[in-house]
């Protein structure tokens, strides 16, 4: 499954190429970006444990970046 997010605050280029990297490294992800300049998260990771697998980003996300919201 893949789906596109909206990033809220998400404050520096350094800090999305930190969290796309992380992302890609979790069990379950297929493949994965986020792009600075349009405030836009892409994940495609298995169908089966999608939520989880996102429960999992947000966690990846939040120590990275601590103002970025996932908009879901």
């Amino acid at each position: 499954m893949k789906k596109i997010f909206r990033l809220k605050d998400l404050d520096c280029a350094n800090c999305a190429a930190k969290m796309e990297r992380g992302i890609k490294k979790l069990d379950g992800v297929n493949d994965a970006s986020v792009n600075f300049l349009t405030q836009k998260m892409t994940v495609d990771a298995e169908d089966s444990r999608f939520e989880e697998i996102m429960d999992e980003v947000v966690k990846l996300c939040r120590r990275v970046e601590p103002d970025c919201v996932i908009v879901r």
